[in-house]
């Protein structure tokens, strides 16, 4: 069973079709009449993870069944429905704690999606305070978080190169944490009481570039006024990191791929052999083998670095990593500002991950150390979040749930197609519907050119 559902309503088909519902799909549901009924069934030894609940009803309405229902019993989450569908009712429900409010007529398969998004944040919460106690154990490699799918091959992937000395290439976009990966590796491994050198391939000219890696005699280029060792000379018997190998200028390419295949080099001037011995570790946001056919990359390089390859996702493929990251991040943060924040809102996280995240895992981190500065009170909620192309919401009061639904997409339209300057193609897109529910939509809301 997927959990206890109990559903108040003095319309006893209604509820009865409520509960056959729920019923088919795997949940165990129980229809009351009233809401004395209801608090003697939340008294009871059943436990209810989700109370829906008619607004208006004889005797007690569902507000004041909220408010009883918290005096006596855990914080339970409820989903209010009612006729009387107003701003101002949704409003009132939601200050006392409803998780959703869905008007009626409503059709069953919409409120079964409601208890199922709301059963799946609460199992996130679950999980939240699960892997607080679990960050030093299977789930964490220097700082490394999650536990999607998709991470746990990344795991599995680190824990069997750590104990060889393959070359490993890194894959995935900025900010999905290539360089932790990169110490998880070197620090499990038996190098790791030696050193773990990193050189950012990117940041460097093509003579820099070469003297950084290889070193220099003195007198070898304008500059050189001493000799200087080379970075794979410091990393000897450690792990080198090439960060964005990628970047590389192919006229490097050919002595870089004669140290990963012999582990010999001269440094540039030089004429002395030097012999080391180093594991590399490459990582790169680019498709490597596209710059092969390219001819921007050496393919026997790039064969000699991707013995093994870990390819991380981004995070917008592993939001259900994204409650244990907030948890981490806020933790952080409010020791390292001297912050009194103990908890972000549910609002507030599925804010969180209802966000794409193009800068991933560092973009959120960035986020969470502003809301946990700014944030006034003791926990983090949606005004402390602010997230690109947030829409301003108009003043909804007298306003019906429909038309304010309406309000609010109509603006949510206009702001995506600002954003991509009027291309519907990509507005589309961005919005993730078709072209002509796009066309509808702004025939819909009279959005002209």
């Amino acid at each position: 069973m997927k959990g206890k559902i109990l559903v108040v309503d003095d319309d006893a088909a209604l509820g009865k079709m409520c509960e056959e519902a729920f019923t088919k799909r795997g949940y165990e549901a129980k229809a009351v009449t009233s809401a004395a009924e209801a608090l003697e069934a939340l008294q009871g030894p059943d436990e209810y993870r989700v109370v829906l609940t008619d607004l208006v009803m004889p005797t007690m309405g569902g507000i004041d069944l909220m408010k009883r229902a918290q005096e006596i019993n855990e914080p339970l989450d409820f989903i209010v429905m009612t006729s009387y569908g107003t701003i101002d009712n949704a409003v009132e429900a939601m200050k006392l704690g409803a998780a959703d409010y869905i008007t009626k007529p409503f059709k069953l398969d919409v409120l079964v999606m409601a208890v199922d998004r709301l059963l799946e944040v609460q199992d996130l919460e679950s999980e939240v305070v699960r892997l607080r106690s679990e960050l030093e154990g299977r789930f964490r490699f220097e700082n490394i978080i999650g536990q999607s799918p998709k991470m746990q091959q990344v795991y599995d992937l680190i824990e069997s190169v750590s104990e060889t000395d393959a070359n490993v290439l890194i894959q995935g976009e900025t900010g999905t944490g290539k360089e932790l990966v990169a110490r998880a590796i070197h620090y499990n491994s038996h190098r790791k009481d030696k050193p773990f050198v990193k050189v950012d391939c990117a940041a460097l000219t093509e003579t820099l570039l070469e003297s950084e890696l290889f070193g220099h005699v003195k007198g070898s280029f304008t500059g050189a006024i001493r000799d200087r060792d080379g970075r794979f000379r410091t990393a000897d018997k450690g792990t080198i990191f090439l960060d964005e190998i990628g970047n590389v200028p192919i006229t490097i390419q050919t002595k870089l791929l004669r140290v990963v295949q012999d582990s010999q080099f001269e440094p540039v001037g030089g004429d002395e052999t030097i012999a080391v011995d180093v594991r590399v570790i490459a990582a790169t946001n680019a498709d490597l083998g596209m710059h092969v056919k390219q001819d921007k990359f050496r393919s026997d390089l790039f064969y000699r670095l991707n013995v093994i390859t870990i390819q991380l996702p981004p995070l917008r493929e592993k939001k259900e990593d994204i409650p244990a990251l907030v948890a981490k991040f806020l933790v952080q943060y409010r020791e390292k500002n001297n912050r009194p924040i103990t908890s972000i809102s549910r609002p507030a996280l599925h804010k969180l991950m209802s966000y794409d995240w193009p800068g991933n895992v560092r973009e959120l981190e960035n986020m969470i150390e502003r809301a946990v500065i700014l944030c006034k009170g003791d926990t983090i909620e949606p005004q402390d979040l602010s997230l690109p192309h947030d829409v301003d919401l108009p003043d909804m009061r007298e306003k019906t749930l429909d038309d304010a639904i309406d309000e609010v997409e109509k603006r949510i339209i206009l702001d995506t197609l600002q954003t991509h300057d009027g291309n519907k193609i990509k507005a589309a897109k961005a919005l993730g519907i078709s072209r002509a529910s796009l066309y509808n939509k702004l025939k819909k809301h009279d959005i002209g050119k």
